[in-house]
């Protein structure tokens, strides 16, 4: 992102940074929400059930995202003896992606209904950008974070949808080598391997899944 500044562009910069944070910010009240409804109230007790982004923005992570392009949110607390069901963290983990997702959609469908009603101000180069980089954004937080290593969304989801036997497996390899396995995958992207590239592709071919205006 930093790159952005030294190009000059100091408004996309803005926009991608106003959007980034808007993004996490919603992916961690996801998290949060959900937590709350399967009896877990220590997010909320923490003051993260909330959209503020001050509750949620971690200043390292965020900056890392400004110099590298990689970073991260403050984790959203939970304690899992609260939860009401087996399942319960399988919900909570998707809920952030989810949450990812429901505003892409609901930010993409908004502006194309604007647009289409003839809104003048939303055929400015300044929204229209600010708009599609919103959704980017936010279809790559959730894909990004459903992949299943080290502490990413993912690793909470795949053992729900494996057997018995494989899921105990998962478990126990992705604690010991999850994280030098997503550590791995970052370095290679920062020394210029297109590691994440798929992922952004794949991020960028649902925006047709969710378009239903226009």
């Amino acid at each position: 992102m930093i790159e952005l500044i030294y190009r000059g562009e100091v408004l996309l910069f803005s926009l991608l940074l106003i959007a980034l944070v808007a993004s996490l910010s919603c992916h961690e009240f996801g998290h949060a929400l959900v937590a709350k409804w399967h009896g877990d109230r220590t997010a909320q007790l923490a003051g993260r059930l909330t959209l503020n982004p001050l509750a949620h923005i971690d200043a390292i992570g965020l900056l890392m995202v400004v110099l590298v392009g990689f970073g991260y949110a403050k984790p959203v607390p939970t304690d899992p003896r609260n939860f009401r069901s087996e399942r319960s963290d399988l919900w909570v983990a998707a809920a952030g992606p989810g949450m990812n997702l429901l505003l892409a959609a609901l930010a993409w469908n908004v502006f194309l209904l604007l647009r289409g009603v003839g809104v003048e101000y939303f055929f400015t180069p300044g929204v229209e950008t600010f708009f599609v980089i919103l959704v980017q954004v936010n279809l790559l937080l959730m894909v990004f974070n459903l992949i299943p290593l080290g502490p990413l969304d993912g690793h909470y989801i795949l053992p729900h949808l494996l057997p018995a036997g494989l899921a105990r497996a998962y478990r126990h390899y992705n604690a010991r080598y999850g994280v030098w396995a997503l550590l791995a995958l970052v370095a290679l992207a920062l020394l210029g391997a297109p590691v994440f590239a798929y992922v952004m592709a794949f991020a960028a071919g649902l925006l047709p899944f969710i378009t239903f205006l226009g």
